[in-house]
């Protein structure tokens, strides 16, 4: 180590008294390794002295050591087990390093004994993320930000967590606000814009993602600009699961009331009565409910099924379908995956509502031909562009996809399907209106 004329000999008297002067002035002033070097030799000389392993600590992770910071902060506990502070370090310390389950059990105790520490709520909400137990650790996020609503890395970190598990609606509203007052925090922007895009809205996840690269730096600002550059080239136009999964989960306790009652939903019924006519004797048949919500369409072809499933997107609708008692099976997941996993297994597949959240159709009759047998039927309801349009599909105001009814047909030919019934139809009203839709039943064609 070169010579430094504030750091000589240490006293015979007290030895340590220097070296903590140096490591300190080290420390304040951003040379972390040597204020580490000085803090070192403070702890060899009196190891019994906590206060040395915590200030060695500090300055390990402050120079990026993550491990011998880790260590170091063990060392401090060792020797002073009462105190919180060190505690709380020793634990975000390990989860960097990654030791979650250490990490976990430091800071379910920390949270155990001061239950009001947004930042010991935090710890366990990462840790509990990078166990993928996401529910308990947005339970944590959000006890952490209702602790400090004005600190910025715990709203920011429900918003990361509320994008990751598929509510960027929650996220994006929670992160406007925070975005006003950080006008000029690269994270801020970048985290915003990351929620505007898993909602498929370019313009406004280009304008935040713009904020964004003006203030990033190294890795952070090299991923900015490749979101921009896909962004400028019309990439992100199409609605996303996210999307949808957030927008029903938020709609699911008034979902009932709001689609019958409001909107005049009648898609189940009308599906029901196309199949009884090109099935009018069915029963015991296998039946899955493609985006079966609340479990409306089950109520509807319960009388038909010998097995009924259903998907959904939406935990929380899934939830509501659960509770109608009429489903065999349910699950949470995406439509086309459902039919993917099931080559063969249905008689029935039903799609009341469900297409008008997706524009492309020709992976839906795809999978739609792979889950059912030669004989097996297609049931859905689209909302129809009008016949002028020249467009296969195209995404309203509404936020809801509408489909020509040419493109409908030639997707589920090619897919290997007949077309058994196709007619206009009235599946709801938005605003007063009777929304111009499309009903159809297709057969899977003999191989």
């Amino acid at each position: 180590m070169p010579a430094d004329p504030s750091f000589g000999e240490a006293s015979p008297a007290s030895p340590s008294d220097q070296l903590f002067r140096y490591g300190y002035d080290r420390l304040y002033g951003g040379d972390f390794t040597a204020a580490a070097d000085g803090f070192r030799r403070t702890a060899a000389i009196v190891p019994d002295n906590g206060e040395a392993w915590a200030a060695l600590a500090d300055a390990n992770g402050g120079s990026g050591a993550l491990g011998r910071s880790a260590a170091a902060w063990r060392c401090a506990v060792t020797l002073e087990p009462g105190n919180w502070t060190w505690r709380l370090m020793l634990a975000e310390a390990l989860r960097q390093c990654g030791e979650i389950p250490a990490a976990l059990a430091f800071h379910t105790q920390l949270v155990a004994e001061r239950s009001d520490s947004a930042q010991a709520r935090l710890g366990l909400a990462r840790c509990l993320t990078a166990l993928g137990r996401m529910d308990e650790a947005l339970d944590e996020f959000r006890e952490a930000v209702a602790l400090r609503p004005d600190d910025r890395d715990a709203v920011l970190a429900l918003a990361e967590a509320l994008t990751a598990c598929g509510d960027a609606l929650a996220a994006v509203e929670l992160l406007q606000p925070l975005a006003h007052r950080f006008e000029d925090d690269a994270a801020v922007h970048h985290a915003l814009g990351r929620g505007w895009l898993a909602l498929r809205e370019p313009a406004k996840a280009l304008a935040a993602l713009r904020r964004a690269r003006d203030g990033a730096e190294g890795d952070e600002a090299a991923a900015i600009e490749r979101l921009v550059a896909a962004l400028e080239a019309g990439e992100g136009a199409d609605l996303s699961a996210a999307y949808v999964r957030a927008l029903f989960d938020r709609y699911a306790d008034r979902f009932d009331q709001d689609l019958v009652g409001k909107l005049g939903y009648a898609a189940p019924e009308l599906l029901r009565g196309a199949v009884d006519r090109v099935l009018p004797e069915a029963a015991g048949l296998r039946i899955l409910d493609l985006g079966c919500g609340t479990g409306l369409a089950g109520v509807s072809f319960k009388p038909l099924a010998g097995h009924l499933a259903g998907v959904d997107l939406s935990p929380r609708m899934v939830e509501k379908a659960r509770q109608r008692g009429l489903y065999d099976e349910l699950g949470v997941g995406d439509v086309v995956e459902a039919m993917e996993r099931t080559p063969g297994a249905w008689d029935l597949l039903v799609a009341a509502d469900v297409l008008v959240y997706i524009g492309d159709l020709v992976p839906v009759f795809a999978a739609a031909a792979s889950a059912l047998p030669p004989g097996g039927l297609f049931a859905a309801t689209v909302e129809r562009l009008p016949t002028e349009s020249a467009e296969p599909f195209a995404l309203g105001a509404t936020r809801r996809y509408a489909h020509a009814e040419t493109y409908v047909r030639a997707a589920a030919v090619t897919a290997g399907f007949s077309v058994r019934l196709i007619e206009p139809c009235t599946p709801r009203r938005e605003k007063g209106v009777p929304v111009d839709g499309l009903l159809f039943v297709m057969e899977r064609a003999s191989l």
